[in-house]
């Protein structure tokens, strides 16, 4: 991350390229930042997706999160997709970890399973 001088001195936009990247100051079309940050949360995982029941911040809303899915952020997108529509209801897919409306966990780990995925039930 570069300092707080570097950031306010540097290039915004350019009309010969348009706008550029604040982190790596090459043009948005040239940019490379997300795929390094996606290469790197593939490799920093253990190959093992746990499947969580939560409510903490949610109004007492229960949410089924499912972390740990080594896949990009295009397929990650198509997955949640087809997991929402299996269960019949809503849900997101924020910073790598999709996230499924209600508690859903037993139907969510057999789909997952039976796409070859190891997984493990987590937290309560």
């Amino acid at each position: 991350m570069p300092s707080l001088q570097d950031q306010l001195r540097g290039l915004v936009y350019s009309t010969e390229h348009g706008e550029t990247c604040p982190d790596c100051r090459q043009p948005v079309a040239q940019c490379e930042c997300r795929d390094r940050e996606e290469a790197e949360r593939i490799a920093a995982l253990d190959g093992i997706v746990r499947i969580r029941r939560e409510t903490s911040g949610r109004k007492g809303k229960g949410v089924t999160t499912i972390q740990g899915v080594p896949l990009g952020s295009d397929e990650l997108k198509t997955l949640a997709k087809t997991l929402k529509k299996r269960c019949g209801t809503g849900g997101a897919v924020k910073d790598g970890v999709i996230e499924i409306q209600g508690d859903h966990r037993d139907v969510l780990k057999a789909e997952l399973e039976s796409r070859g995925f190891k997984v493990k039930l987590a937290g309560g």
